[in-house]
């Protein structure tokens, strides 16, 4: 269950009190199959499995929850052949064109009989809300996901005045600022991947993978006015990831010395494997927000 990446809301201090209450009010948009005609459901699902009753768990101030969808399949392909198909029928059977209104009719009379017949996927975005920090953490780098993730949250609790990052530092003029100068913050060293950009629109794109960063090769395109967009690091020694000029988080990995500290666990053990591993994660992260906070400067909302 370790997170991959992260996409970043906070809340206020008198939001976290309100959260306290949490599992009875998402049990009444638990995900459900797709009715026979609906081409999709949205919902909350289990962080212990979907046939699993609870749908949150906690350990201390963080809690995680599971926003999931459930789709029907059902390829364009298949509705425009069958389409076809019938179209076909009219025409030699009636020897007309059919115009646009009975075409679409036809096309929803088409979707009405294959739905019903068509196989679901489940996807589901895992996020953890941190009630003393008033951070929401949502494992998806996709702010279309995260934006959706947030929506089924506030149609859950009936109002939660999450907000994206407003850094009071530009991450893109730190960031490139880091790489020119070489200089960076205590306990980040450079990773070895990078995207630079001309700001200018329809500016020049460079994208450095497995390549030293401080070489004169990367200096050059910097000297001549590429800035920094997403930057590899390394926090500690304990995390590496790749930070967007968005503050979003890419290719989050926990280095050997975390994953060493979980030690051994038994993967059948269910919530006590979940508990450590999500107890370790949390803790993590935690130190990182921090430090970010401290970096580029990301107040928590007030309550006014």
């Amino acid at each position: 269950m370790w997170f991959r990446n992260l996409t970043l809301f906070r809340f206020s201090e008198h939001t976290a009190k309100s959260l306290k209450s949490l599992e009875p009010k998402l049990e009444k948009h638990r995900l459900r199959p797709p009715g026979p005609i609906e081409l999709m459901t949205s919902g909350f699902v289990s962080p212990l499995g979907r046939d699993e009753e609870v749908l949150t768990h906690r350990v201390g101030d963080f809690v995680l929850v599971h926003a999931a969808n459930e789709a029907r399949l059902l390829p364009s392909s298949v509705v425009s052949e069958e389409l076809a198909v019938r179209l076909k029928k009219i025409s030699e059977k009636e020897r007309r064109k059919v115009g646009s209104k009975e075409r679409k009719r036809l096309k929803d009379e088409v979707l009405t009989d294959l739905l019903p017949r068509a196989f679901t996927k489940m996807s589901r975005t895992s996020c953890y809300l941190s009630l003393k920090t008033g951070w929401l953490v949502l494992d998806t780098s996709s702010r279309k996901s995260a934006e959706a993730a947030v929506t089924q949250l506030r149609e859950a609790l009936g109002s939660f005045p999450v907000v994206p990052m407003a850094p009071e530092e530009s991450p893109r003029a730190l960031m490139t600022d880091w790489l020119i100068r070489g200089k960076l913050p205590a306990g980040l060293v450079l990773g070895d991947e990078c995207e630079l950009r001309d700001p200018a629109e329809a500016g020049a794109v460079v994208r450095c993978r497995r390549q030293d960063l401080e070489t004169d090769e990367v200096r050059e395109h910097l000297k001549s006015g590429k800035q920094v967009f997403q930057l590899g690091l390394i926090y500690e020694d304990r995390i590496g990831f790749v930070l967007g000029e968005d503050l979003t988080v890419r290719k989050l990995r926990f280095l050997d010395q975390v994953q060493d500290e979980l030690g051994e666990t038994d993967r059948d053990l269910g919530a006590a494997e979940l508990d450590a591993v999500f107890a370790l994660m949390t803790l993590e992260l935690e130190r990182l927000l921090q430090t970010l906070t401290q970096w580029f400067g990301l107040p928590r909302p007030s309550d006014k």
